[in-house]
């Protein structure tokens, strides 16, 4: 991606996080102290994590909250909870990705909710942003799910090609923890940003400018329809606290409502 000194002030952007990122009695209970600061979250979908019980309790707390659901899908590797790179065929991609969307589909209209976006967990996440033709394949079951599901996926060449070359809905998703190559891709050699104040300097600079600090020192120009919180970060409450102080997030198909006309 380009680098670039322009100001582009983002007015309006969507905070998500990772939900029932459990399974039987490996619990993870931070995750719900993230829920009054997001507007969307993740469901796992049982592959890398999520037992049915964690799944329904996920369901319940977003509609406490009145936050968008959207299905968080990854490989069927609990023990290695996603992270691990799997080579799947087309028609295995499609399988995997119709499997896990369906069964969130199914359990969130049984308590009369919608699922509105789908984004890939881990290892799947990483080889989407650098395959093309696997992110492709990832985007076209989605479609097959539904028309109207929007795809979260890292900023960048291919998530922007996916919208223009098989029109699927998608959002640009950053990270305010994650350094950035000068391309705008993560760095994945690089270790995890746990200050809080840097995290927040980033989020001020980003709403500013469109702009991420890259690894080489300088700015990188980002599209960013979405930013991650993790909740294994140790400071991921104080981050969202923080950032939600700042800036009031608004889910994506909220944002696409307004920018239609639609709302004012």
């Amino acid at each position: 991606m380009q680098n670039t000194l322009d100001r582009k002030v983002i007015k309006n952007i969507d905070f998500n996080c990772d939900l029932a990122q459990m399974f039987g009695v490996y619990k993870n209970e931070s995750e719900a102290e993230l829920l009054q600061y997001v507007s969307s979250v993740n469901v796992s979908c049982g592959f890398h994590a999520g037992d049915p019980v964690a799944i329904k309790n996920a369901l319940m707390l977003a509609k406490e909250h009145n936050v968008v659901v959207g299905a968080h899908i990854g490989f069927n590797d609990i023990q290695g909870f996603g992270n691990r790179p799997v080579k799947l065929s087309a028609e295995e991609i499609e399988a995997v990705v119709l499997y896990q969307v369906g069964a969130i589909m199914s359990f969130a209209k049984s308590f009369k909710m919608e699922i509105e976006h789908v984004r890939p967990h881990g290892a799947m996440y990483k080889m989407a942003a650098e395959d093309y033709e696997f992110s492709a394949n990832i985007a076209k079951a989605i479609k097959k799910c539904s028309q109207w599901l929007v795809y979260y996926g890292a900023t960048g060449e291919n998530i922007t090609r996916i919208a223009g070359e098989l029109n699927v809905k998608v959002a640009k998703e950053v990270f305010l923890n994650k350094i950035y190559n000068t391309d705008g891709s993560i760095d994945y050699n690089a270790k995890d940003i746990v200050n809080t104040e840097t995290s927040i300097t980033r989020l001020k600079h980003l709403l500013a400018s469109s702009q991420v600090y890259n690894n080489e020192g300088g700015r990188t120009y980002v599209e960013a329809d979405t930013i991650h919180f993790s909740s294994s970060a140790p400071n991921a409450v104080d981050v969202l606290r923080e950032a939600r102080s700042i800036i009031t997030p608004l889910p994506i198909n909220y944002k696409n409502v307004c920018s239609s006309g639609w709302v004012d």
